[in-house]
C-alpha cells in the first residue's frame, strides 16, 4: 500500500484558524492555491482575520490525519466534506 503524504515539507507553513486548532470545529474544507502554492485549513464557522493561525502542515496532520486524503490535490483546487467522516469532493477553485 502506498503511503500518503504531502508534497510538501511537514515544516511547511499554513493557515488554519483558532477554532480548529482548539479542536472545536473539524476540518471541512482544504485550499491549495495556484498563485503561491499555500494551503488553507478551515471548518465551517464563520471567521475574521484575527481567527486565523498560521502553524505547520505536520500539526495539521497530527491535528486530523484524514486531510491525507487530500495530498495529490493540485494548485488551484479545494476539497469540502460535510463532517470529519465525509468523503472529500475536490473541485477548481473559482
Amino acid at each position: 500500500m502506498q503511503k500518503k503524504e504531502f508534497i510538501d515539507s511537514l515544516n511547511t507553513a499554513v493557515f488554519t484558524t483558532k477554532y480548529v486548532l482548539d479542536n472545536n470545529c473539524p476540518i471541512l474544507y482544504v485550499y491549495h492555491y495556484k498563485e503561491d502554492g499555500a494551503w488553507e485549513f478551515l471548518g465551517i464557522e464563520d471567521i475574521s482575520e484575527d481567527d486565523y493561525c498560521v502553524v505547520s502542515l505536520e500539526e495539521i496532520i497530527n491535528l486530523d490525519p484524514t486531510v491525507l486524503a487530500v495530498t495529490s490535490m493540485r494548485m488551484g483546487y479545494y476539497a469540502e466534506r460535510e463532517s470529519k467522516n465525509s468523503v472529500w469532493n475536490i473541485n477548481k477553485i473559482q
